[in-house]
């Protein structure tokens, strides 16, 4: 069985529905935090098969707060090779509808059907409980119950025996049950199924275990009694010595003088930030003087610069004056080509123009000839459609009507002959000339006549003879037949005919004239699909546009003259694109020799003013004076600079001599010192107060006493417990030697089950063994010297022999043919990452070979598994915004 879809809706927290597709046939990892909705997608699985769709008893489905919901569940598998698909609706507008490829299921069958599959049964009433739930319930682990599977394999254990007998067959016990039962029923006096005390024993057991913890915790109290004395001297002491020293005080005196230097080294830091500002200060306006400087020295070289820029600039204004005459000619020719190549376009358009319209007439008058012979044609399937409807006008019938009439008739028929079956049938052979009188009526020769009433034979000469009619329903059927004639004849008469016969010839004229109305308008709508009007104003259309087009045509002027054959019109074009081209290309050269011409122009005056400037400005006394005073700004700069940066390194010294850092971190430590040292003391005084209350307490109990007493009880109650222990271990080993043999007989049944157990074991223990016992369930745990039941292990260790169990009833099953799904919601959470590590290979070993549904609030955990993780929150997301 491979699950490849769920999706719920209004099913608790997911009131606007949440879908899980794409599901893989191995492991499938789904996580989310806690309140996620993890358990909430189990239970829509359990809810889906284990829960019957009319339940009343699943009110707990729906989302908290809203009683008009109908909790849904939609479930995609795949078995057997087939496609299944289970809805499912609860409260609500309960359903339940089961497809199995192209089979369809609904209701209780469909329930059923699944529960056939799976194995596990329907409570007879009420909400489904885990005595019902079967091989699901073994292999769907709910979260924090992995460590039990006792009453999951109990409720199971038909299923498993039955495909386990499927594999090796039926094997019977052996002989001797007498004698174990005769042992049994002593053993039972003693000890229960399970090996526990029962009765007497279970009582001594009980008396026995109780004093012996009494006895321990007095022992304890006494210890602790002796204990607490040795320490409240001890206490004591501390807390005198203590508030002779007041260590917490000489603390508080280091971390005010500890506060005293760091408030010093900050006055020191604040300077050496100031100074550091006024450094970066000087240092700007140093480099500020030096590029003026280098600026100055480079105006000589830049002059030079700008003459040579000046004369060729010059040159090249003269160089583009020569070249503007020849391109002005070349747009005068390129103009006078493109106006002829136009011409010839004008004359092509107007062919081409003349060519079409004539095609249009000619196309147009076809159209309108096409439209006159769909219009007669259509005049006369209109006529036929008329004649059709007035058929079916004159015919017709209630259709309803005549299948009363008919069934009527029917009945009618029938009320016919089962009155002449009861009625009283009288028949005569009289003498030639004899005659009688019948009800009035007088009768000879031969005959027979039906009487339903009371009637009266007269015979002449000697008297009358009553005759009444028999049976108990003769009057009814009477009545009924009078019923029937009259509903009949009025219902002949409602449908204006006189027999059904004519009732159904005139319906199968009225369906004949149905018929030829819809051929008749098929046909009509196939020439006429807007009507008939439609065709004649489409006619009228056509004939307008035919005028338009002639007068179009007769009103275009003659072509003109042209030497040779006429150009055709995209030569016409052509020769025109090109001959535009050619103008265009001339312009824009034209048009960039101007602005060539200009720039040169500009260019050329602006180098030429720049260069007189600039040798004005490099003669001026003002410049000479300029340059003077940014020399001895930067000699003052310089100065001012190297005594600053000796002052900082001065300064930066003392900063790092005085450890800023250190005297913080001392600060906090003696703050925390002193704290923790005050707390300790108020500790020691809270305690030394508990402690002398608790003694003055447990010293009026007379704990020694009591003691002593308890002990004498209990050596008592053990002498006699050790007696019934005796009896109850020699008991129960009888009946292991007894049963051993017939075990061995059954071990042949529990051998494919324990070969799957051994496999997983040892993957996780490789010398270890865990046995199952006649009932299938998992019991004696050995691992070298270790050796104890399942039951006895620690909890991580017992829910990881659950899941391993788990496992091996799943290939066991698989193996069978039985469908398997493993559910595991958030299971292994008390499993040490060594153990996990083991079980994570146990289950990518599983997977090979069955679907494992792995929900977990600890994705970490499952980072190595070796499958792509799905995040419930992010799917949640999806559902909302889709």
């Amino acid at each position: 069985m491979k699950l490849q879809r769920l999706r719920v809706e209004q099913f608790r927290q997911f009131r606007h529905g949440l879908e899980l597709d794409s599901l893989q046939p191995g492991i499938n990892l789904i996580h989310g935090p806690n309140e996620s909705g993890k358990s909430t997608l189990v239970r829509a699985i359990r809810a889906a098969f284990f829960e019957r769709y009319r339940s009343k008893s699943a009110g707990d489905l729906a989302p908290w707060g809203d009683s008009s919901a109908a909790p849904t569940v939609e479930l995609t598998f795949k078995h057997g090779g087939k496609h299944w698909q289970l809805d499912k609706r609860f409260l609500k507008r309960h359903r339940c509808d089961l497809r199995v490829d192209d089979e369809t299921f609904s209701g209780e069958e469909a329930e059923e059907k699944l529960a056939e599959l799976l194995g596990y049964q329907f409570p007879k009433k009420g909400a489904s409980k885990e005595e019902h739930w079967g091989i699901p319930g073994l292999l769907w682990v709910e979260q924090g119950t992995g460590q039990n599977i006792e009453n999951a394999v109990l409720h199971a254990g038909g299923h498993l025996k039955s495909a386990l007998n499927n594999l090796v067959g039926e094997v019977a016990s052996s002989g001797g049950d007498e004698i174990i039962q005769a042992v049994e029923q002593q053993r039972k006096e003693l000890l229960t199924s399970t090996g526990r005390p029962r009765g007497d024993y279970l009582e001594l057991a009980n008396n026995r275990e109780a004093l012996q913890q009494q006895v321990l915790e007095l022992k304890s109290r006494v210890e602790q009694y002796k204990t607490q004395v040795d320490r409240l001297g001890t206490l004591a002491d501390e807390h005198e010595q203590a508030n002779r020293d007041r260590p917490w005080e000489e603390a508080r005196r280091e971390m005010q003088l500890a506060e005293k230097k760091y408030r010093d080294v900050e006055a020191l830091q604040e300077q050496q930030a100031r100074g550091l500002e006024s450094q970066k200060q000087i240092q700007q306006n140093l480099s500020l003087l030096q590029q003026n400087q280098i600026h100055w020295r480079n105006q000589n070289d830049q002059l030079e610069l700008r003459h040579q820029s000046y004369l060729k600039a010059k040159h090249q204004l003269e160089q583009e004056e020569l070249a503007s005459p020849e391109l002005v000619a070349q747009v005068e020719r390129a103009r006078n080509q493109y106006q002829l190549a136009n011409q010839t376009v004008q004359q092509a358009h107007l062919r081409d123009k003349r060519e079409r319209l004539q095609k249009d007439c000619a196309r147009l008058e076809a159209d309108l000839t096409q439209l006159k012979q769909r219009q007669d044609k259509a005049k006369d399937i209109q006529n036929s459609l008329d004649a059709a409807r007035n058929q079916k006008k004159k015919n017709l019938i209630n259709r309803n009507a005549l299948q009363a009439l008919k069934k009527n008739q029917r009945e009618l028929d029938d009320a016919n002959i089962r009155i002449q079956t009861v009625a009283t049938r009288v028949t005569w052979n009289l003498q030639p000339g004899a005659t009688l009188n019948l009800n009035g009526q007088s009768v000879e020769g031969q005959g027979e006549k039906l009487l339903l009433e009371q009637g009266v034979l007269t015979i002449p000469d000697i008297g009358d003879l009553g005759i009444q009619p028999g049976g108990d329903d003769l009057a009814s059927l009477r009545r009924q037949l009078e019923r029937l004639r009259n509903s009949v004849s009025q219902q002949l008469t409602e449908l204006g005919v006189d027999s059904v016969e004519a009732a159904e010839g005139k319906l199968a004229r009225l369906q004949d004239a149905e018929a030829q109305i819809q051929r008749f308008d098929d046909l009509l709508k196939s020439l006429a699909p807007l009507g008939v009007d439609q065709l004649v104003s489409g006619r009228t259309e056509v004939e307008s546009e035919l005028l338009a087009r002639t007068t179009e045509l007769k009103a275009l002027p003659e072509a003109g003259d042209t030497e040779g054959d006429p150009k055709p019109l995209s030569q016409a074009e052509a020769e025109l694109k090109q001959a535009e081209g050619q103008l265009t290309d001339a312009e824009a050269r034209q048009r960039n020799q101007e602005r060539l011409l200009q720039k040169a122009r500009y260019v050329s005056e602006t180098t030429q003013q720049e260069w007189q400037r600039m040798q004005g400005e490099l003669n001026s006394p003002e410049r000479q004076s300029q340059i003077e005073g940014i020399a001895r700004d930067i000699a003052v700069a310089e100065k001012q600079n190297a005594e600053l940066e000796a002052s900082l390194k001065d300064r930066e010294a003392l900063i790092r001599e005085a450890r800023p850092e250190l005297l913080k971190q001392d600060i906090e430590r003696y703050r925390a010192t002193a704290e923790h040292q005050e707390n300790a003391q108020q500790k020691r005084a809270l305690e030394l107060s508990e402690i002398r209350a608790r003694l003055e307490a447990w010293g009026a109990e007379g704990l020694e006493e009591k003691q002593n007493e308890l002990a004498a009880d209990l050596e008592h109650v053990t002498r006699r417990y050790l007696e019934l222990d005796r009896r109850a271990k020699a008991l129960e080993m009888l009946l292991n030697l007894l049963i051993e043999k017939r075990q061995a007989l059954t071990r042949r049944l529990q051998a494919p089950l324990q070969k799957h157990l051994d496999h997983y074991l040892t993957l996780l223990f490789p010398e270890a063994s865990l046995e199952v016992d006649e009932n299938l369930m998992p019991g004696k745990f050995s691992r070298g010297s270790e050796l104890g039941q399942m039951a006895e292990l620690s909890f991580g260790a017992r829910e990881q022999m659950g899941l391993i169990s788990r496992l091996a009833y799943a290939d066991l099953l698989k193996e069978a043919g039985r469908p398997t799904l493993i559910i595991l919601d958030d299971t292994l959470v008390h499993s040490d990452s060594s153990r996990l590590d083991g079980m994570k290979r146990i289950l990518f070993n599983a997977a090979t070979r069955h679907q494992i549904l792995l929900f977990t609030c600890h994705p970490e955990k499952w980072r190595d598994l070796g499958v792509e993780p799905r995040d419930l929150e992010a799917l949640k997301i999806h559902g909302e915004t889709g």
